[in-house]
């Protein structure tokens, strides 16, 4: 409820200065630009059974979205501001709420850009792979169905960025920490050891001079590829779980370990096609040794991508993605009696087609996940349709398996929905 009366205030402003401007000239403002899109999503679950929670009915997703995209900027200074947000209901929860989406003032001074607020951040070269891309993530949306943009949560903060011809530089401090949505046993069937634990806790980094976040970017063009050098002192953001006692836990708190990555990418034209890499490593500051099995241990993590047009609006593009435990002995060594074991090496595969026809009005898609490791995987089909300008629909669907429950995408085998988004531009 505190995010639909601040997002209400943001909104009211707006409006406010909107009138304003309109009241001076009898006329909107050319410097004002007023978007948005009306929008139902809709996801069911295939298998007829849900797991049991107030939200675990036959619907994973029903929802009514009013997105409002306001972008304003200055005549006389290299001044902007946008306001990006959605009024949803949400028929699964049966409530109202507001989705702040953006909402930041830009400003550029000579080779220095700043931009300050609420703000969508995007690094690496993964196609839904994601090492450097350490910023926040909405699961629950990629799960479900909802349409991809929302799958990147914004994070409050300033970016800074300096462009030259040797090299650009971007800085992005984080006052406050935004976890991973991660979906939970009200409306998903998942793996959870301590299923039968009934208290639990939650503790989030405070927002403190200590605990900023910050991201650091280099980048530039060599050879043909851009290339680019990343490092980020933070946290994990999805949460690891730690019992008051492994043996008879009465009480898991979920809590978020301290995370530095380094890495680097580079992607450009090469086999008739576009060829990129990535690699990370990730420092889990907590526990350096490996012996803490409440916090993930530190890990390399590597890709490598190919993507090429095939023939007339046909794209192929194949990915493999792999990471490796540090400390694996300790690791094995500290998990308690019973618990499931993580694989020293994880890798995954995957596999996009894209195929667009009559006239780019009409797009098949096909995205895969396949974890040789886990031998698990998750199936994404989905048909697009733009009936006119401002109206469009998608047909889709999510499908889970996997050897063991116990994996990433084995645990969500229950979880087969089939979804439809419907949505109107204006």
């Amino acid at each position: 409820m505190n995010n639909l009366h601040l997002g209400l205030r943001i909104l009211i402003v707006l409006a406010q200065s909107i009138g304003v401007a309109v009241a001076q000239d009898g006329q909107k403002e050319k410097n004002i630009e007023i978007h948005g899109f009306l929008m139902g999503n809709l996801s069911g679950r295939t298998s007829g059974q849900g797991p049991g929670g107030k939200e675990g009915g036959g619907l994973i997703l029903g929802e009514e979205r009013l997105r409002l995209d306001i972008y304003t900027w200055s005549e006389s200074i290299e001044a902007s501001a946008r306001a990006k947000g959605d009024l949803l209901h949400d028929a699964v929860a049966e409530e109202f709420d507001v989705d702040l989406r953006e909402a930041y003032l830009d400003y550029t001074t000579g080779d220095f850009d700043f931009r300050l607020g609420r703000q969508i951040a995007t690094w690496g070269v993964g196609d839904l792979i994601f090492i450097n891309d350490v910023f926040p993530k909405d699961w629950v949306s990629f799960f479900s169905g909802r349409p991809l943009e929302y799958l990147k949560l914004g994070v409050d903060g300033l970016r800074t960025r300096y462009s030259s011809t040797p090299v650009n530089v971007e800085l992005l401090l984080m006052p406050s920490f935004e976890p991973d949505n991660i979906p939970t046993s009200e409306r998903f069937f998942l793996f959870d050891p301590f299923s039968d634990v009934p208290s639990r806790d939650q503790e989030e980094p405070e927002s403190t001079f200590s605990n900023t976040e910050l991201a650091f970017r280099l980048y530039r063009r060599i050879g043909g590829f851009d290339v680019s050098a990343y490092a980020y002192r933070g946290f994990w953001r999805t949460p690891s779980m730690r019992p008051n006692d492994f043996a008879a836990p009465t009480r898991v708190t979920a809590f978020y370990p301290d995370l530095s990555v380094y890495g680097a990418s580079a992607q450009g034209s090469a086999l008739s096609g576009i060829l990129s890499f990535e690699t990370g490593y990730y420092h889990s500051r907590e526990d350096e040794a490996g012996a803490d099995p409440t916090i993930p241990n530190s890990q390399m993590r590597f890709l490598v991508a190919y993507q090429r047009q095939l023939w007339a609006d046909f794209t192929l593009g194949v990915q493999y993605y792999t990471e490796v435990m540090e400390g694996y002995s300790a690791y094995k060594s500290s998990l308690a009696p019973g618990f499931s074991t993580d694989r020293e090496y994880r890798d995954t595969v995957t596999l996009r087609f894209d195929q667009l026809l009559n006239h780019q009005t009409l797009r098949l898609s096909l995205f895969t996940f396949y974890s040789p490791a886990n031998d698990d995987y998750l199936i994404q089909p989905q048909v697009s349709y733009k009936l006119s300008d401002n109206l469009s629909a998608s047909l889709g669907a999510n499908i889970f398996g996997g050897e063991k429950r116990t994996t990433f995408l084995g645990q969500l085998g229950k979880n087969d929905n089939i979804y439809l988004s419907v949505r109107f531009d204006f």
